[in-house]
């Protein structure tokens, strides 16, 4: 036999349109919820109907996550948790840069379920030997090394920040500078002006390094105007760094694609919905994406693993 509609009262049809108003946080599609009224048939005839209201799980509000508030539909990112009016609340920041504040608990959604949102905990102290955001071991109570005569050097100023936010600790141990290039059509002059050689060696992280780029040929050309093996030039595959951080630290399942002709950070800023066009929206949208990154594990590991190398090289 076949199911029988089921009647909803007015009051479970809002409950149930509140459930499928589930949206994604940047590109606003909306996600139908997984809330369902299911209808048997008993060997009688009669319709037995059974709803099914999923139960919301703990989620710690971590920094980054993104989530919804069943009630008001606002989505966005979650800033802080913080105590106000004598209660714990968290504040979450939309796609447009603004926030709001919510109490903790029950009547959140992430990733289409339920969820009731509590204070991340609280560390209670390393169980092995502390580390840096680059995972290597934290060496306590150290002066930071009088800068070696090798350098780092990166294309641009994000590269040079992300860099600085991941292995800082483990370079001002080792006593490395990076330098931004402001982009790498000059570096064959700059490692000509450098003089590198023992002692002095260069490691230099390129954007896009892909066979046959004009990339490539740049950096084949630099290091055969350096003596010794003093140069080494490595690079990833992305158009730019930003793709290095892992998307879902945004809560974006990739990053957009950008149509060829139009300036890749704009384009990207475009496809998100974030301003794109007004004086200092890259530098906010970079602001907002390096805060997202937390550690090594938030990288892609083609960024790490170049990184790493040229770290190893400029110490040897």
């Amino acid at each position: 036999m076949r199911a029988r509609p089921v009647a909803l009262t007015p009051s479970e049809c809002q409950s149930y349109a509140a459930l499928r108003h589930a949206t994604r946080w940047l590109s606003g599609t909306a996600r139908a919820s997984s809330y369902s009224a299911r209808v048997s048939d008993d060997r009688y005839g009669g319709g037995v109907v059974s709803r099914r209201t999923p139960r919301s799980r703990p989620q710690p509000a971590d920094r980054g996550l993104v989530v919804e508030d069943v009630q008001t539909g606002w989505v966005g990112a979650v800033v802080r948790v913080e105590k106000s009016g004598g209660q714990h609340v968290v504040v979450l920041e939309d796609r447009h840069g603004r926030t709001r504040s919510f109490g903790l608990g029950p009547g959140f959604w992430v990733d289409g379920e339920p969820v009731e949102l509590v204070a991340p905990p609280r560390s209670a102290g390393p169980a092995g030997p502390a580390r840096t955001a680059s995972g290597s071991v934290a060496v306590a109570a150290t002066r930071a090394r009088v800068a070696r005569a090798s350098r780092i050097w990166v294309e641009g100023t994000h590269d040079a920040e992300l860099v600085e936010r991941v292995w800082g600790d483990d370079l001002r141990v080792e006593g490395v500078v990076v330098e931004p290039l402001d982009g790498a059509d000059h570096l064959v002059d700059r490692v000509v002006q450098f003089a590198p050689g023992p002692g002095r060696r260069v490691g230099v992280l390129v954007d896009h390094l892909v066979p046959g780029s004009k990339e490539s040929r740049i950096a084949a050309e630099a290091v055969r105007a350096a003596p010794g093996g003093s140069v080494l030039v490595l690079g990833h595959p992305y158009v730019d760094v930003w793709q290095a951080v892992r998307p879902q630290r945004l809560g974006l399942d990739a990053w957009p694609t950008v149509e060829r002709g139009t300036e890749w950070k704009r384009g990207v800023l475009r496809a998100l919905g974030w301003p794109a066009d007004e004086p200092g929206a890259t530098a906010r949208a970079w602001a907002r994406i390096l805060g997202s990154v937390r550690s090594y594990a938030d990288l892609d590991p083609a960024l790490l693993g170049r990184v790493e190398e040229l770290i190893d090289f400029v110490t040897a």
